[in-house]
């Protein structure tokens, strides 16, 4: 325990003892100046460490009190946050084709219906970045899942193919703001379970994807995409009556000179994780007056990690949900048309579903072989070596038609590309400082979204037309990005999260 001893900025740590030190007159067992008698008792002084100062802070404060309830109680609620995101995009690989078959919209169309959610998701992200930075990560994640709700809702009663373009693009504007979710979570979480555990997120992820993938077999073929639309916004609903008990960054707080607000949600900390809570004095290190923008994160210190960074991220999301929806074509593809006058509808049996729902399974070993990795490669090597992986995965969809080898041959790469989605999550947030980390965040979140938006003319348009070309695409995207991964500047495994 810290002790305070008069006349220095430190304290004296003594073992299961709070005292303070005697003053110079003090002696033990002798008279002072005075006449009067002090017993003072004895101590043994192996267990007394003297700290420097009197100062802490937020990283510092994290680290001590540890992994405990009150990550565990975080980790719930965005991993529900993440689950609900992971159900929206799940929708678009069984909505295109649902949509095709019923209201014969040709694969140009089916292809927008999926590239406006993306749309939404790019124009918003830097501006969900920049309000999390100036009100809170806390306020934004509110509203983000009250519209997402509200946005979801809606989509199931659209009249024409124009409204729902329009409302899928809300749902995607409204995802936008879910990076910031992982934000607020890795600034609450100790050095050395953070990378372990946002990738974790992944796991809510893929749960929200099987799910949604159990949910469209048992609902579309019986009531049809309207019913799946409205289904799939009950979490959504949840999550908006749960954000009242979301805490605040204490980073947040700290950057705003909101020390109290911030010792008070460090406080919730130790109490939920049972920790005695810190002495002394909270404080900001390289504090800055300056907000979150993107002309910051091109600044001459950053500019290399950024560029490189918005170039992966759109790898990712362009590989990531390119091999989604060429699952669904593929599974697809030799199902006979039971609509009159269009022969090119070919609606998912529940066969295919089966195979999607295993290739959906894949994330989790992919999740958990990337924990294993990420911390004992590092954050670059990791992603270089995924992404050469799944360059050899697509390339093997050419090869055979048997569907028991293209079931495998997805596995492996869903598995792959999600867990590489999910390191590229753990790295961004560490690299970059507090009062840029969410505006960096929504800034690759942004290009990831142009990668996805472009995705679906390769996946569902151009496949359609050329297998071999539409999987040249993929490789050839996986191996740049492959690169870019190793020339990244900064490696940061086992680094505290800047301030």
């Amino acid at each position: 325990m810290q002790i305070r001893r008069p006349g220095t900025k430190g304290y004296e740590e003594v073992e299961g003892v709070t005292i303070s030190t005697p003053s110079t007159h003090e002696t033990n067992g002798h008279t002072d100046s005075i006449g009067h008698n002090h017993l003072v008792p004895e101590f043994e002084l192996a267990s007394v460490s003297v700290v420097p100062d009197d100062t802490f802070t937020v990283a510092q404060a994290v680290n001590a009190l540890g992994f405990g309830w009150f990550q565990v109680k975080l980790s719930l609620f965005v991993g529900l946050c993440w689950m609900s995101d992971s159900m929206e995009m799940t929708i678009l690989s069984v909505l295109g084709p649902a949509l095709h078959c019923e209201w014969n919209i040709s694969r140009y169309h089916q292809a927008l219906v999926t590239t406006v959610v993306f749309l939404g998701m790019m124009l918003s992200s830097t501006f969900w970045g920049s309000l999390s930075d100036r009100y809170g990560r806390k306020p934004a994640l509110t509203l983000c899942g009250i519209l997402l709700f509200l946005y979801g809702l809606l989509s199931a009663v659209a009249p024409s193919l124009g409204w729902l373009l329009l409302l899928r693009g809300l749902v995607g504007f409204a995802i936008g703001c879910v990076p910031q979710s992982v934000t607020l979570y890795a600034e609450f979480l100790p050095t050395k379970q953070r990378g372990k555990c946002v990738v974790l997120l992944d796991c809510f992820w893929a749960l929200g994807a099987c799910f949604e993938v159990v949910l469209a077999m048992a609902v579309v073929p019986n009531l049809g995409w309207r019913w799946l639309l409205r289904i799939s916004a009950a979490p959504l609903f949840v999550f908006a009556c749960l954000t009242p008990w979301l805490p605040e960054s204490a980073r947040y707080h700290v950057s705003c000179g909101q020390n109290d607000k911030a010792l008070t949600t460090l406080e919730n900390i130790a109490k939920d994780n049972r920790r005695p809570m810190l002495l002394g004095r909270l404080v900001v290190e390289g504090t800055s007056n300056t907000r979150g923008s993107i002309k910051a994160l091109l600044s001459s210190s950053l500019r290399r990690t950024t560029i490189l960074l918005w170039f992966i991220w759109m790898s990712c999301a362009f590989c990531y949900y390119g091999l989604v929806l060429m699952s669904t074509e593929i599974f697809g593809r030799d199902n006979k048309s039971l609509i009159p006058g269009n022969e090119d509808c070919h609606a998912l049996a529940t066969t295919d579903y089966m195979d999607l729902l295993w290739t959906t399974l894949a994330e989790f070993p992919g999740i958990f072989t990337t924990i294993y990795i990420i911390e004992r490669c590092g954050r670059k090597k990791t992603m270089a070596f995924q992404f050469l992986l799944y360059a050899g995965c697509v390339l093997l969809i050419t090869i055979t038609t048997e569907r028991v080898l293209l079931t495998l041959i997805l596995f492996l790469g869903r598995g792959v590309i999600a867990g590489l989605f999910q390191a590229a999550y753990v790295y961004t947030p560490e690299v970059y400082p507090t009062n840029l980390r969410s505006v960096g965040v929504g800034g690759c979140s942004s290009l990831a979204r142009l990668g996805a938006m472009c995705t679906p003319y390769v996946a569902q348009v151009l496949f359609q037309a050329s297998v071999g070309q539409a999987v040249a695409v993929y490789s050839a995207f996986a191996l740049c990005a492959s690169v870019a991964c190793i020339f990244l500047p900064y490696e940061t495994r086992g680094n505290d999260l800047s301030q």
